[in-house]
């Protein structure tokens, strides 16, 4: 394997991968994101998601990443290696694993609607660890698409991805308006719910949703935002025994997807 040092703040490689982790502009202009860890760059590797470049910092024992870097290499990522202290401006972790690479950003910019079947609206989600959450749940029930809708937090921001736990490069995700979302499932005849306290809401029934259904799930303080309510064919409600007002957005999802994913397609 070859490696380049970096042995200045100021090389262009190490500047990249800090904006990468810490600007979501810099991270939309590039299509790049920066992710952490031998695991994560397996699971990128396994799914196919293009690798541009790994820095390793200089300490850690190479051999036991020698497997995975060489896939990297062989995938065209060029690898580079730093110093502890010039590895650390360029992560976002206070105990960083030892590995920084970037990637191709894995959000669609089209969706071919014909072949989805379910999906989540996310409607001014903010939060990371519920988004990466989500992401993680979806990938794990097979969910078709999560849509990220005006207003929620960055799907690449590193938070997100590490909570993901590899689901990033594999869980179908687009962004797109909350209204042309609605427009494109409606024209596949997949009808529109939305999780909201609402006087008009009606609980989860024991049958669960269609197979073919789509959910809006809201901001973690606001719920889902009156605009939304209006483009929605039914407002419901899970229903529970105990003493809690509302549940998480992570957790109201996750039940919400399993409800749609479970009778298949």
């Amino acid at each position: 394997m070859e490696f380049t040092a970096i042995t200045s703040r100021q090389n262009t490689r190490l500047k990249h991968l800090a904006r990468l982790a810490r600007e979501k502009k810099y991270r939309l202009t590039t299509g790049e994101m920066v992710c952490e860890g031998e695991k994560m760059l397996g699971e990128a590797l396994d799914s196919g998601v293009p690798v541009q470049s790994v820095l390793v910092r200089s300490d850690i024992e190479q051999d036991r990443l020698q497997t995975v870097l060489q896939r990297a290499q062989q995938q065209g990522a060029a690898l580079f290696t730093a110093d502890p202290k010039l590895f650390a401006l360029a992560s976002d972790l206070e105990t960083a694993p030892g590995l920084i690479f970037c990637c191709k950003r894995p959000v669609q910019n089209t969706v071919d609607f014909t072949t989805v079947r379910h999906a989540v609206l996310l409607d001014g989600l903010q939060d990371p660890g519920n988004l990466g959450t989500i992401l993680r749940t979806a990938d794990a029930f097979a969910l078709d698409l999560v849509i990220l809708c005006e207003g929620c937090t960055d799907p690449t921001a590193p938070k997100v991805v590490r909570a993901t736990m590899g689901a990033a490069f594999r869980q179908p995700v687009c962004q797109m308006p909350l209204t042309d979302a609605v427009s494109a499932l409606r024209a596949q005849q997949i009808p529109v719910y939305a999780a909201a306290l609402e006087p008009d809401s009606v609980p989860l029934s024991a049958e669960g949703l269609p197979a073919r259904a789509a959910v809006i799930v809201g901001n973690e303080g606001r719920g889902v935002t009156a605009a939304a309510l209006e483009q929605c064919d039914q407002k419901l409600i899970i229903p529970m025994a105990g003493r809690a007002e509302s549940l998480n957005a992570g957790v109201a999802a996750a039940i919400l997807i399993w409800e749609m994913t479970k009778k298949g397609g």
